[in-house]
């Protein structure tokens, strides 16, 4: 078996910056001229001055006469001037050599030109036409119900400038030109080319030991959003020959090429090593002080940027944005936008690596907020919850609302530190109404109903006693617990701290999930059963992550045995499941509901009464109200009961 290689030089993330930087031709793209059709999204290459007024004659901005001002003065209702109505009306679209004489006034409409001699339009309702007299009976100024040639753009003047990103609204100046043609900068191509032997397009059958494709379509969309043309070169199995001939074609095609996967030091990972053939420098670092992301490999040939991110999702999203998204905008002619930043207060403890940078994904709850005692400003009203979903997550960044940056010299970062998050947006869209605690597939249907009535939602599991916490300090709307105190056998009520409402919710079955007529569990005792798992180093569980409800059960049970698979955590029931239904592990404890969803056997365990922890003073958000109503809502219970949820008679 061929020797790993190791990360001998691994870069400081802004020295890695700085050679890619110096290695690169940044700037813009050719100059290309544009119809105006295809010109949303893109960049200027050139100033737009105006070659006509807008408007390009006097305009009447309202139905009605028009006049001379003078002679309208001191009419009013009692007492209207009278004027010799023309027997002409001026509409749009016609030019007209008529001149308004003293004394006279013409129809005219909206938007067509003002005569000569004319100097304000009263409005049709202002007025009283009887044959060839008018009588108006309000007085107006000079200019009034006119809009003046060249008073919105004149001739001459620079309307837009070189670099500026055209949206709707420039667009609009635009037409209004005239303009049907304008000058951009070339959207830079990027090639996208995915690498390795497990790598399946979206659509195909997936065998054991394979992933579907994400990154592809992630980075495409990343390089269209940044006002590059992403150009998706298909899937590359790890063999040198055929991605040396890829690599080489996306070369010749591309300004700017991506690699995702392959670029680790291990015995398998050839992305890099054909990228290694490169001159015109080639690698110009290998290894960066990141976490996520220090596989990352950049390098460049005859000014291209030639990128191999790493693999896994969300560590090729961040070092894409951090050191290629840069790039490809430098190349669009676009500017640099300052990252939008919010602080916020950590609600838990993180642990950071030494020696690395790390970017931490987190989730932002608002909070109240609490005046502080020497009466400065008061703290930040928001929470940040880490989302530990770790390098291979696929969904992290998309439900993330942005990330804080840990130095690499720094370790620990307390909870109740106020940080900085970037947001992953441009903007920070709060949730009407948010759920942190334990998950279940109740509050999973109950969540959806509300998003489908218009309620913008957000939950973050974090286990029974997280969440209940969190709704002690007022930073979410309801927490999902199922807590058992050994000491009385009730469920959450003993646990509710002050300033906390429970309402009720509905009891749902615990119990051991295994594959059907496995003789180690099938027709026994659940406890039993999983004391006999526990010294069967061969029988592998799935556990439930540390604060959850069902952990604090299952470590009850176990008594202090750790059985063979007892460090691998599931976030939740559906994921316990999953693990036992693909034999990853031959046995977890979950719900009776998702047990029956992927035909697993199921030994009942303990039924228990899984309720909502309410902070007092979001018991009358409206969101709050709507969520009471439909856990009360006959239709609800029904359907709750269809999951295998038992409705107590009354929800709330």
């Amino acid at each position: 078996m061929p020797e790993q290689d190791q990360f001998l030089d691994v870069l400081d993330r802004d020295e890695a910056e700085r050679r890619f930087h110096a290695a690169l031709d940044l700037q813009p793209r050719q100059r290309e001229s544009v119809p105006l059709a295809d010109a949303l999204g893109r960049v200027l290459a050139e100033e737009i001055v105006a070659p006509v007024d807008v408007p390009g004659f006097d305009r009447a901005n309202v139905d009605g006469y028009a006049l001379r001002a003078d002679d309208t003065v001191g009419a009013d209702e009692l007492s209207p001037r009278r004027l010799q109505l023309r027997a002409d009306a001026i509409a749009t679209g016609v030019a007209t050599g008529l001149v308004v004489a003293p004394g006279e006034a013409v129809s005219i409409a909206t938007g067509a030109v003002v005569p000569r001699g004319a100097d304000a339009v009263v409005m049709v309702e202002h007025a009283d036409a009887a044959g060839a007299a008018l009588a108006v009976r309000k007085a107006v100024a000079a200019g009034a119900g006119i809009t003046f040639a060249g008073t919105d753009i004149a001739a001459g003047e620079t309307v837009l400038r070189t670099g500026e990103l055209l949206t709707s609204r420039e667009t609009g100046v635009l037409a209004a030109l005239g303009i049907d043609r304008v000058t951009m900068w070339r959207r830079p191509r990027v090639a996208i080319v995915s690498t390795g032997d497990e790598i399946v397009a979206p659509g195909m059958p997936l065998a054991t030991g394979q992933v579907y494709d994400s990154n592809a379509q992630i980075l495409a969309d990343a390089v269209r959003e940044l006002g590059g043309q992403p150009l998706r070169m298909g899937i590359v199995p790890d063999e040198p020959g055929a991605l040396r001939a890829r690599l080489h074609a996306a070369i010749a095609a591309a300004d700017v090429i991506l690699l995702s996967g392959g670029t680790s030091k291990g015995a398998g990972d050839v992305t890099y090593r054909v990228v290694a053939e490169l001159t015109r420098p080639g690698i110009v670092a290998h290894g960066v002080a990141l976490k996520p992301g220090k596989p990352l490999c950049l390098a460049a040939t005859g000014g291209k940027a030639v990128v191999v991110l790493p693999g896994f999702p969300t560590s090729a999203v961040f070092t894409f944005h951090e050191f290629v998204a840069p790039v490809i905008r430098a190349l669009a002619g676009r500017t640099a936008e300052p990252p939008a930043v919010v602080p916020a207060r950590l609600a838990v403890r993180i642990n950071s690596e030494i020696g690395r940078t790390e970017f931490a994904l987190v989730g932002l709850v608002e909070i109240p907020e609490a005046p502080r005692r020497d009466g400065a400003s008061s703290d930040p009203p928001l929470a940040a919850y880490p989302m530990g979903q770790g390098s291979g997550s696929v969904t992290a960044f998309s439900r993330a609302d942005g990330f804080i940056t840990i130095d690499r010299h720094q370790e620990i970062v307390e909870a109740g530190s106020v940080v900085a998050v970037q947001l992953v947006g441009r903007e920070l869209r709060p949730a009407n109404l948010i759920a942190i605690g334990s998950h279940c597939v109740g509050l999973d249907y109950l969540l959806g109903q509300l998003h489908g009535a218009g309620w913008r939602t957000k939950f973050l599991a974090v286990g029974s006693t997280a969440g209940l916490a969190a709704a002690a300090r007022g930073e979410c709307d309801l927490a999902g617990i199922h807590l058992l105190d050994p000491q009385t056998g009730a469920y959450n009520a003993p646990f509710v701290p002050p300033g906390v409402e429970l309402v009720r919710g509905y009891r749902r079955m615990q119990g051991v999930v295994f594959r059907a007529g496995d003789p180690r569990f099938a027709g026994r005792d659940a406890r039993t059963a999983m004391l006999a798992a526990a010294e069967d180093s061969e029988c592998v569980m799935v556990n439930r992550n540390q604060g959850s409800g069902t952990r604090i059960l299952i470590d009850q049970i176990l008594a202090g045995r750790r059985p063979a698979g007892y460090a691998v955590q599931a976030r939740n029931h559906n994921a316990v499941a999953a693990a036992v239904a693909q034999g990853r592990a031959d046995w977890g404890v979950a719900i009776q509901s998702v047990a029956r969803r992927d035909d697993l056997g199921f030994l009942p365990l303990a039924e228990e009464q899984y309720d909502f922890a309410v902070p007092r003073s979001r018991h009358e958000r409206p969101a709050v109200r709507a969520f009471c109503e439909l856990l009360a809502d006959p239709r609800t219970r029904q359907k709750l009961a269809e999951l295998g949820l038992r409705m107590p008679d009354s929800a709330v």
